[in-house]
């Protein structure tokens, strides 16, 4: 009887491992091809669009002056005013002279550059390894020293190697060609609009090539220089500005690729104030950037403030944040401490030039003729080595 009872006993269920839910395959997000660019130099030349605020966007660039080089040698080489093998010359404090040597080399160019004292042992390491020849001048307090010597030095050289061409980045318009790209880009990029660009003059390639390719691409578009004391381009050499350090905003000789009716408004600020903008980009929007850039950004912060809008609708500023902050380490972000709050900083506005006054002034230009020590005081003529030049070429 047992047997049989055992025999109609149900065998215990066995515990089976729950079945592992099947993982959705993950959705690939569609991202826009990644080009493999040739050179590094395709690669440097392109920005990144940073929002700042809601109306503030900046251009953010490794070294912008690689538009104006690469744009520059690309147009002297299909009009046959320069041939590969070819030695370019030309001075600079830096940036410009490391566009160069990059377009040189990507060209197959040889590059020389006479440098300013200020161009360091790194930017000196980096245009040696790449080719290029540097001749540096020595130590110097004054700005007007320094690039007086480099004229001389680059009209020596010429004398001597009449087959160089000498770029004259301050002077040749064919630096603006490469800004047409960059226009470009920047309609794409930003809504469309009024468009307020705020930029360090230097040279007047940037600033004026970007604003004449947006203007003739029919974009509503007001060009905002940024100045230090002390600078000719627009009037404000009597003044002197000790701590100025700001490479590539001024000069201290004319430069015949500043238009001035190209622009409609003009600020001038000296170190302190530049030092704030820059300190301020990087600590609120992690931005490590040169001087112009912090100068630039806070004259933009300052205008779009002040911005009412109008019937074209809100007006966009765009930032031009010409280079990274390295050059500055030790005489800007070391000192950040002693950065100024901007928050607390107002310019003067003035109605002439007869009022301007550090340390931060700002002026209607409104398109207006270039000041009497901004205008080349030589006609281009050939010197005695057969060679066309200005006077402060190559500053």
């Amino acid at each position: 009887m047992a047997a049989d009872r055992t025999s109609q006993l149900t065998a215990p269920a066995v515990p089976t491992a729950p079945t592992a839910p099947v993982p959705a395959v993950p959705t690939v997000p569609s991202i826009p091809a990644v080009p493999v660019h040739e050179h590094i130099t395709d690669a440097l030349k392109a920005p990144a669009f940073v929002r700042l605020s809601g109306s503030v966007v900046l251009a953010r660039f490794e070294t912008m002056k690689v538009y104006a080089a690469l744009g520059a040698v690309r147009t002297l080489l299909e009009s046959g005013r320069i041939v590969p093998g070819q030695t370019l010359v030309d001075s600079s404090s830096g940036i410009y002279a490391l566009a160069l040597a990059m377009a040189c080399h990507r060209y197959g160019l040889n590059c020389h550059i006479v440098a300013s004292t200020t161009v360091d042992a790194t930017m000196r390491a980096q245009l040696e390894v790449l080719g290029a020849t540097v001749d540096q001048m020595p130590p110097s307090q004054s700005l007007l020293l320094d690039q007086e010597r480099r004229v001389r030095r680059v009209r020596e050289l010429l004398r001597r190697r009449p087959d160089c061409h000498w770029m004259r980045q301050y002077h040749d318009g064919v630096h603006y060609a490469g800004y047409r790209e960059f226009a470009a880009l920047a309609l794409a990029a930003l809504p469309a609009g009024p468009l307020t660009v705020v930029g360090a003059v230097g040279t007047g390639s940037s600033t004026g090539g970007l604003t004449q390719a947006l203007r003739a691409a029919g974009r509503r578009v007001r060009l905002v220089g940024v100045q230090p004391f002390g600078s000719v381009t627009f009037g404000s050499e009597q003044f002197s500005d000790p701590e100025a350090i700001i490479a590539g905003i001024g000069s201290s000789i004319p430069f015949g690729n500043v238009h001035h009716e190209l622009y409609d408004t003009l600020h001038w600020l000296d170190f302190r104030h530049a030092m704030a903008g820059t300190v301020e980009l990087l600590r609120r929007h992690a931005v490590f950037a040169g001087l112009s850039t912090g100068a630039a950004h806070l004259v933009a912060r300052w205008e779009a403030d002040r911005d009412t809008g109008g019937s074209g609708g809100p007006t966009t500023h765009l930032v031009l944040g010409a280079d990274t902050g390295h050059r500055y380490t030790e005489r800007v972000f070391a000192r950040h401490g002693e950065a100024q709050d901007p928050r607390g900083l107002r310019p003067t506005r003035i109605e002439r030039l007869e009022d301007l006054m550090p340390p931060w002034s700002v002026l209607e230009w409104a398109g207006r003729a270039a000041p009497p020590g901004a205008r080349l005081d030589q006609v281009p003529a050939p010197d005695a080595g057969g060679v066309t030049v200005h006077a402060g070429s190559a500053g």
